[in-house]
């Protein structure tokens, strides 16, 4: 008897329809061929949830993906949405239901394919290799700190951390160096912020469990800069939850292209599994997005939460395959592409690789 799982799907808006369907139909040809069955739940965040219940997160919705085993998730938002009290966008339900998640450990890799060193604004020689993981702290910081005020002549928020917020984040990095370089970037403003002169005597002291891993630390001023001067130089970058979403951001750049990156959200229970990009509204329902970084956060899915190793690196394989093949989709169309796809052929091209 095969191997069952719960999947939680949340499409959301924009584009999360388009490039989740693509997933699926990459999941429902792999586990076709690899002894696991996936029974999917699809649930609503986000704008389409507005617009049905009034709120971003239902609690229909919190309660569902307690019951997953894992939560494959599109892009929530658009301008539609725009005018609504803050407590009420679609932005504040992401928000939201990592907290009810509990997943703390946002990761994020950048890789820069072989085949797409030209697609970065950056010199091939710069980027050829590159191959980081960031892991970002999700559910604290400024992000969620209090008190956080809005007055008509001033605001505040507050960026706050506690010691077993930083310990839990720093041994998840450091459990995934062990797992690559042994080697640990961790960023912060510790020369200005208290917060931060606080993260990194804590990382400091879970280091000390890890002697084989090396540890340096970085403003993240500096951080960004090295990024685009020599990326090659990190192996693991662990940060905050608003230094780790801009540098991430910045690191998805390196490979050209927003749209091939993936995320994993994971902590204390059921994990929530993205690409790192928004639902991109301008293009939504033209069948031109771009679904490797939903695919590849499928791949992340099937090693993180379920397990099924042998089936990501099918995933990944499919993916490098394609890419080596000429398959682009139009935002990577000027790069020795042999045929422009559309996201629906893209992920038909991914399903037939994974069931070789």
């Amino acid at each position: 008897m095969g191997r069952n799982y719960k999947i939680g799907v949340i499409k959301g808006d924009g584009i999360g329809p388009e490039i989740i369907d693509e997933a699926i139909k990459v999941l429902d040809a792999l586990s076709a061929n690899m002894g696991f069955n996936l029974e999917y739940n699809e649930m609503l965040m986000g704008g389409a949830a507005i617009d049905a219940t009034g709120v971003p997160l239902p609690d229909e919705t919190i309660q569902g993906v307690k019951k997953c085993d894992a939560v494959l998730f599109g892009a929530i938002g658009g301008p539609k949405w725009d005018n609504v009290e803050r407590h009420l966008r679609p932005e504040s339900g992401l928000l939201a239901i990592r907290k009810e998640m509990g997943t703390f450990a946002n990761l994020r890799p950048a890789i820069v394919y072989d085949e797409l060193v030209n697609a970065s604004t950056l010199k091939p020689d710069v980027v050829r290799g590159v191959d980081i993981m960031v892991v970002r702290e999700l559910t604290g910081g400024i992000y969620f700190g209090q008190p956080r005020e809005l007055f008509e002549d001033r605001a505040y928020n507050t960026m706050v951390y506690t010691r077993e917020e930083v310990k839990r984040i720093a041994h998840v990095a450091f459990e995934i160096a062990m797992k690559r370089g042994k080697r640990i970037c961790s960023v912060d403003k510790a020369n200005v912020l208290e917060v931060s002169q606080f993260w990194r005597e804590t990382v400091i002291e879970v280091a000390k469990e890890y002697p084989e891993v090396e540890l340096t630390h970085m403003y993240v001023d500096n951080a960004a800069m090295q990024l685009i001067r020599n990326p090659k130089q990190f192996d693991v970058i662990l940060t905050g939850n608003i230094f780790g979403d801009i540098l991430s951001d910045a690191a998805s750049m390196l490979s050209g292209s927003i749209g091939l990156l993936p995320s994993a959200s994971t902590g204390k229970g059921v994990g929530l599994y993205e690409p790192i990009h928004g639902s991109a509204p301008d293009i939504a329902g033209q069948g031109i997005a771009n679904p490797l970084a939903t695919i590849s956060s499928a791949s992340m899915m099937l090693r993180y939460a379920l397990g099924e190793g042998a089936a990501a690196d099918k995933i990944d394989d499919a993916i490098k395959k394609s890419l080596a093949k000429g398959y682009r989709t139009g935002d990577l169309g000027a790069y020795d592409a042999v045929e422009i796809c559309s996201c629906s052929e893209i992920g038909d091209i991914i399903a037939k690789y994974v069931s070789q």
